[in-house]
């Protein structure tokens, strides 16, 4: 009823037009060439055109080579295997299981693009090998293998031609916009922060959406080296840029924090903090040239400024002005970084600032979640047995396509948090697509005897099914509507059709997936929920491994992450109101991640007799056990009593040292550790308790 009404009130635009022409020319294309070559499945190079279909040419040009790629090792894999094993055909069923499964796990760790070609790899070696049986007394393996590539590789250069002359769309200035919002948003949330007369408890669910937008852009930014814009291979200039972003983040949730602890005490100092928030929003948004020997610059009246606010606050204030003034610090350079990196890219520039460390690792230091990578490989290998142990067992000569569909539909759409709903429009699609091509193929076809004549009929099916492509809730229908119509068809240079051979895998095309489905909500299929509360657990791992950590590019790069995750976490829909304060609770704890590297630094700074050093080994030992906890869905009141009886302790150390700046450096740190890991002593206990009952 919802798919109705939304195609009821769809109405495409000029960019869906362009769109669904230009890739509707590029299949027929694919065909026709297929034609002249005389190849052997035309409909393999047509369905590759409308699969790696996308309005944005970086996008198509990227998932092209990715789908060569995943081909060409499906391909090997099914020649290497298929000659030794196709005569033990539960032996071959395993090895094949076992491939999908292992290719689909190692997909479903990498969060990027790149993730297809592992994904195909897995279900191409199948759909070859399992034709191979079909068709084993006429074509042979190897024959089978190069053709599909062959025929894919039509469709992708096909495709590229097109793509890349009529129209083309570019994902650079898209990339350039939501940058440059990202960056206004992080202004915005600054000056709420310190220009609003009280404090607000949105700032936190604002930056959590501006960790969302990194990670988003952060996938984007990989189709970057397969275009022609101004971007053109600046993947890696982009990602450090968002990686220096999320360190705003961290600086924001930090600030929002201590003027929430400050304005629970007293509001005076707020008319001064007004005056030093205009000069310092001033300073970051002059818009003039950054060189790299400015990065450390601050506003000219900074410390004379602050100093002012100071004065004018409470006894009890000055640790927590004190943090914040070193919290407002670290945003302005970091500010300067990310500007300055934005800089030299629009100037076409992708070198990156010596003065900057880069966080940008071999392997993108994204959340990776295995347990659902894990269950995912599972049920695909569940899937690929069951299914073709019916193939097997009946004896069904058509059983091969049941079997193909159902790893296909067991990987396509695993990387969901509850890939079922998807898998039943899915389903639906393809019976639609089932009846599409008995009135093509009985009702049409018959009178069509050139292929321009085959290329119009089709043209008002096609394009309708593409219009849908770039919208998403429309996507799910559209993609598997026109691929199954189209494998359905069967397009050859020598059209004939077995209406036997044709209701058998018709039948099998709708088997597949329902036993796809099945299996998946069996042993994959979990709820927004249920995934939120494994990601807290994963973030409470994070928090425990930070705590021995030292301030470097290695924390830096741990942070991100973590930040990563949180912004993962606020695209779950949860329903549990316990649960989304958790979440809204997690980004605020990440920012005392920087409060461990500092106490380990001070710690190593005093003397090996000095009480402080034992204490803050102490509160080490108790923040491991109370994480540890935290992350097996535990609340152990004990652990939480010794975080914060050790934070007494060495606040009450603190007072007898000496040295001025490392009795305030460790003041700030036990007051924002308190603040920020155990929420001021306040109802984390009772929510978390609500949080297991949930």
């Amino acid at each position: 009823m919802l798919l109705t009404k939304q195609l009821l009130a769809f109405r495409p635009n000029k960019m869906d037009w362009i769109f669904a022409i230009k890739t509707f020319i590029a299949g027929m294309l694919a065909i026709f060439v297929s034609f002249e070559l005389n190849m052997s499945y035309p409909i393999w190079a047509v369905g590759t055109v409308f699969v790696i279909a996308n309005p944005y040419s970086g996008m198509t040009a990227s998932k092209s080579i990715y789908r060569l790629l995943g081909t060409l090792f499906g391909a090997i894999f099914a020649v290497a295997v298929t000659p030794h094993f196709i005569n033990t055909p539960w032996l071959f069923v395993l090895i094949l299981a076992t491939w999908v499964a292992f290719c689909l796990y190692v997909s479903l760790l990498d969060r990027t693009p790149r993730s297809y070609v592992t994904m195909l790899a897995g279900y191409t070696a199948v759909i070859i090998c399992f034709n191979q049986v079909y068709y084993v007394d006429t074509v042979s393996i190897f024959d089978m293998a190069l053709g599909r590539f062959l025929e894919i590789s039509i469709g992708v250069v096909c495709s590229a031609i097109v793509t890349t002359t009529i129209f083309p769309l570019h994902l650079g200035p898209v990339v350039q916009t939501r940058v440059g919002k990202t960056m206004q948003d992080t202004k915005k949330v600054f000056d709420l922060i310190l220009s609003d007369q009280k404090h607000q408890d949105n700032y936190t669910q604002l930056l959590a959406h501006i960790a969302r937008d990194t990670s988003d852009i952060h996938t984007m930014a990989v189709h970057l080296s397969y275009e022609k814009s101004k971007f053109k291979g600046m993947t890696k200039p982009l990602q450090e840029l968002l990686h220096q972003v999320t360190m705003l983040v961290a600086n924001l949730v930090a600030m929002s924090e201590r003027m929430k602890q400050l304005d629970e005490i007293d509001l005076g100092y707020r008319a001064y903090l007004s005056q030093f928030h205009d000069e310092v929003a001033e300073f970051i948004s002059d818009e003039h040239d950054i060189r790299e020997d400015e990065l450390k610059l601050l506003p000219a009246q900074f410390e004379q400024k602050f100093a002012v606010i100071m004065r004018h606050a409470k006894p009890e204030q000055q640790v927590m002005l004190g943090s914040l003034k070193m919290d407002i610090r670290h945003f302005i350079l970091n500010v300067r970084a990310v500007k300055l990196i934005w800089q030299r890219m629009l100037n076409g520039d992708m070198s990156l600032p010596e003065s900057i460390s880069p966080l940008t690792t071999n392997y993108p230091s994204l959340h990776r979640d295995y347990g659902v990578a894990v269950r995912g490989g599972i049920s695909a290998f569940i899937t690929i047995f069951i299914s073709s142990a019916i193939w097997i067992l009946s004896g069904w000569k058509s059983g091969f396509m049941l079997a193909e569909m159902a790893a296909i539909s067991a990987c396509i759409m695993t990387a969901l948090d509850n890939p079922v709903p998807a898998l039943k429009m899915f389903i639906r699609a393809n019976i639609y697509a089932a009846f599409i091509v008995f009135i093509y193929a009985y009702g049409i076809f018959p009178h069509v005897t050139s292929f321009w004549e085959m290329a119009l009929v089709l043209a008002p099916f096609l394009i309708f099914c593409l219009l849908l492509y770039p919208h998403p809730p429309l996507t799910g229908l559209g993609l598997p509507l026109i691929m199954g119509a189209t494998m359905g068809l069967n397009i050859q240079n020598r059209f004939s059709l077995d209406q036997i051979a044709f209701f058998d895998m018709s039948i099998g095309t709708i088997i597949g997936p329902i036993i796809s489905v099945c299996v998946v909500h069996m042993v994959r299929a979990m709820s927004p929920d249920m995934t939120a509360q494994r990601m807290l657990s994963s973030h409470y791992k994070a928090m425990r491994e930070s705590i021995w950590m030292i301030y470097g590019t290695a924390y830096r790069t741990h942070l991100r992450s973590m930040l990563d995750r949180i912004g993962v976490l606020n695209t779950k829909e949860v329903q549990s109101v316990a649960l989304k304060a958790e979440i809204n609770n997690a980004l605020i704890e990440s920012s005392a991640v920087i409060d461990f590297t500092r106490l380990q630094e001070l710690s190593d700074k005093l003397s090996n007799e000095s009480p402080l050093v034992v204490q803050i080994a102490e509160l080490q030992l108790s923040l491991d056990s109370w994480f540890k906890e935290r992350a097996k869905g535990n609340i152990d009141k004990e652990d939480y009593e010794q975080v914060l009886n050790a934070l007494d302790r060495i606040a009450a150390s603190a007072l007898t040292i000496g040295d001025e700046d490392i009795r305030h450096r460790i003041q700030i740190s036990v007051n924002n550790i308190r603040n920020s890991i155990c929420h001021d002593g306040k109802d984390i206990l009772n929510d978390s308790a609500l949080l297991v009952g949930a």
